[in-house]
């Protein structure tokens, strides 16, 4: 399936992940303290965390519903509704304006994620994030 399936570490881990959560489980569950611009998601565990979850989610090929539920399951913190518009929708708004995101915001809002616009600004703008 993909590049790590194979791999012993990669086996452990997600396996760990699966027994613990039942699934691997999103970025902020592994690190609540964390920003997404955060160096830790490009190396050390953060980074090993990233790579688990794309394998597992390359593995899976869940729906949009599917992702949908697991976004339930993990309701996100507003400074990753970036990513979670990413994850449902595959459109990258990491470096975009309020024009171009909060469409989808709204389709978040419609999903049963409701966190505002200034909710978001409120959350990403936290200085004790790591």
């Amino acid at each position: 399936m993909g590049r790590l399936e194979n791999e012993e570490w990669y086996i452990t881990s997600s396996k760990k992940l699966i027994d613990k959560y039942g699934d691997v489980p999103p970025p902020w569950i592994y690190e609540p303290e964390a920003s997404p611009y955060s160096i830790g998601w490009r190396m050390g565990g953060g980074e090993g965390h990233i790579s688990i979850l794309g394998e597992w989610l390359d593995q899976k090929k869940p729906s949009f519903d599917e992702r949908v539920e697991y976004l339930k399951k993990y309701d996100p913190p507003g400074r990753w509704y970036f990513w979670a518009i990413r994850f449902l929708w595959e459109v990258n708004l990491y470096e975009t304006d309020d024009e171009q995101f909060l469409p989808y915001l709204k389709k978040l809002n419609k999903l049963g994620f409701g966190k505002t616009k200034e909710e978001i600004e409120i959350d990403s703008d936290r200085e004790d994030l790591i």
